[in-house]
């Protein structure tokens, strides 16, 4: 679309209109910088600051054991509260 249309159609719009417009242009932009930066702050995946958070934690030293613990004291205080009922 040739920017004479646009500028043309733009300016036929009342004041509130053109505003929206505006703020839709604005918008779009936000989007648009927002989707690019994504895609060039990408990291490998052992220099993510996440991994390793962990790392001292002795209860975490074998994670499935440390989920299956939870899991079990879950279970255990579901069953205690529906013993209760």
């Amino acid at each position: 679309m040739k920017q004479s249309i646009i500028q043309r159609e733009f300016s036929a719009l009342p004041p509130e209109l053109q505003k929206q417009v505006l703020d839709y242009i604005a918008f779009l932009k936000t989007r648009y910088v927002s989707t690019r930066k994504k895609a060039a702050k990408r990291i490998p995946l052992e220099q993510e600051p996440a991994l390793g958070m962990w790392r001292d934690r002795k209860d975490m030293e074998d994670s499935t054991a440390w989920v299956r613990n939870l899991r079990q004291s879950e279970e255990n205080m579901r069953r205690a509260r529906a013993n209760r009922n």
